[in-house]
């Protein structure tokens, strides 16, 4: 489809933009996103539900396992989501969040056939891919059918997915693998000799094909549409995407960067490779973990080569995101919490099954319930609180972010130190509700920086750092430490507590970068529109 799409409604008639911003198709917009959202937690968490059963048919580790929930689907979620989030800036949003849908629906059926670590980590990668299009766009997309006044709840409530698609998650893997180990003691006698977490894959990658039909049929906003700054369609949408693949693809990169900006620009690039690989064989040479290592340096690279590449052809986006201080440190102040948040999340129903000895049911069940109302509570809670007293200061969003860890270590600790199962659950459902406040705050903070054409691609970069500090190295690190304790003999359940309080800490570095984010957002935000005329922005759009 071209992008004479974009700003017609469904039937191909004009869509009326006052009545499509904050209106009912608005709200219908936002609900069916709400489900895609949904659909792309399931499928990403219930490898957590399913570990134990993975681990003891597939003969891995924690550290393996953490890998293929965090750093097998980060890297590849983060480094496609910059072209994917720069596809979404620049052809039609509903689209591309319709055709990843369905292809990382499919790849999760997939999954269900892994016969080896090797295979289901080929198949994470490609769910890490067809996921990367989804938020960047629906975060556009709300974003212009939205006003600026709703922004930060109408991105907290599409966010809520995230708990709601993590709850039904652990809960349908609990109800599937022991339903399925009931009815079939023996897999040999399992239809195609499925064992139970491939059968588990398989019930939730399907119906994901249906629900992307239904996306199709959104009405495009049109862009900029919420603010009053049109933004004119792109003329070659594919070419611009392709060379944007180009610019973060190794070694794509190299020869990219050479082309934009000469034989100096791709020397630095090499110097920054060599960095990235001394930095990782380092990190390797304590942890002995060289496939985390050698996938996350390949996506820091990439990360590193597109930001280069970034501020050699398209200077104003790149000015408007990397001179913004309030942008770099919030893009490393949020995500930090996210490190807590994945890593406790991801190890919570094993840490169920090994400390308290619980039935993989009651786990699913209490855990993922938990999970949804306290994570939809929190998340839509922190939203609104960040729009309701943004009259009053600028920084209300980031004061929610400051709020998180605060609020959530207590709950944490609690969960970890209960000697009762049932108090674990209880705390597990305190922590669901205060740490996920900010996603909301954080998401509005990002749109608001940049600019209307910019803002999947912003909202691209700031994912990836939370992929990269919070997917990628959350779960996996616990994993690996707890590794190191059984390894010292250690039991199991004690080990993967003391990692997972290590995990904690992350909490301090998130307050070091919120609190500097305090001292520019305000600045920052009110010199919006001027930074971007600075940056040779066309003034028709700058000026609306």
């Amino acid at each position: 489809m071209s992008d004479d799409a974009v700003g017609t409604s469904a039937t191909g008639g004009e869509a009326g933009q006052e009545d499509e911003i904050g209106g009912r198709y608005a709200k219908y917009v936002l609900g069916v996103l709400i489900i895609v959202y949904i659909f792309n937690f399931i499928d990403r968490q219930i490898l957590s539900i399913l570990a134990e059963e993975i681990k003891a048919d597939l003969g891995i580790s924690d550290a393996d396992i953490g890998f293929l929930y965090g750093t097998a689907f980060a890297v590849f979620y983060a480094v496609f989501g910059i072209p994917l989030g720069r596809m979404a800036d620049v052809w039609v949003r509903k689209n591309l969040i319709s055709v990843g849908l369905g292809f990382w629906s499919l790849m999760t059926a997939l999954s269900g056939t892994a016969r080896s670590f090797g295979a289901l980590a080929t198949f994470r990668f490609g769910v890490g891919v067809g996921e990367a299009s989804a938020t960047p766009s629906a975060f556009s997309m709300l974003s212009d059918y939205f006003p600026p006044r709703l922004r930060a709840t109408a991105l907290a409530v599409y966010s809520s997915g995230i708990y709601i698609g993590a709850g039904i998650g652990l809960f349908l893997g609990g109800v599937i693998v022991d339903s399925w180990n009931s009815a079939y003691p023996d897999p040999v006698n399992a239809p195609f000799g499925l064992k139970a977490w491939q059968a588990a894959f398989f019930a939730v990658g399907i119906p994901g094909l249906l629900m992307s039909l239904w996306v199709w049929t959104l009405r495009e906003p049109v862009r900029g549409q919420s603010e009053g700054l049109i933004t004119e369609p792109h003329p070659h949408p594919f070419k611009e995407t392709l060379r944007t693949l180009f610019s973060v693809l190794p070694p794509f990169t190299l020869f990219s960067l050479v082309i934009s900006g000469g034989v100096r620009a791709g020397l630095m690039n090499l110097v920054a490779a060599a960095i990235v690989l001394a930095v990782c064989y380092g990190v390797n040479w304590f942890t002995d973990s060289p496939i985390q290592w050698i996938a996350l340096g390949i996506g820091v690279y990439a990360a590193i080569s597109w930001v280069h590449g970034l501020k050699l052809s398209d200077p104003g986006t790149y000015g408007m995101m990397f001179r913004s201080k309030a942008f770099v440190y919030g893009t490393i102040g949020f995500p930090s919490i996210s490190f807590v948040t994945y890593g406790l999340g991801f190890w919570s129903p094993p840490f169920m099954l090994r400390a308290h000895g619980v039935e993989l049911t009651e786990a699913g069940l209490v855990l993922g319930v938990g999970a949804a109302i306290g994570g939809w509570a929190g998340i839509t809670l922190g939203g609104w609180l960040s729009d309701k007293y943004r009259d009053r200061t600028v920084n209300a969003r980031i004061y929610v972010g400051l709020a998180v860890p605060i609020l959530a270590t207590p709950f944490a600790l609690g969960f970890l130190l209960a000697e009762n199962a049932w108090v674990a659950y209880a705390c597990s459902f305190g922590f669901s509700i205060f740490s996920p406040m900010w996603i909301g705050a954080a998401a509005s903070t990002v749109n608001d920086l940049v600019m209307p054409r910019m803002r999947a691609l912003a909202s691209a970069y700031y994912i990836l750092m939370n992929t990269f500090i919070g997917l990628a190295l959350g779960p996996s690190l616990i994993g690996q430490v707890s590794d190191i304790y059984i390894k010292q003999g250690m039991n199991d359940g004690d080990a993967l507590r003391y990692a997972i309080m290590w995990g904690l800490l992350m909490f301090v570095f998130s307050l070091v970068f919120l609190v500097l984010t305090l001292k520019y957002l305000g600045p920052d935000e009110a010199s919006r529109l001027d930074r971007a005329r600075a940056l040779g922005e066309p003034e028709a759009i700058v000026a609306g």
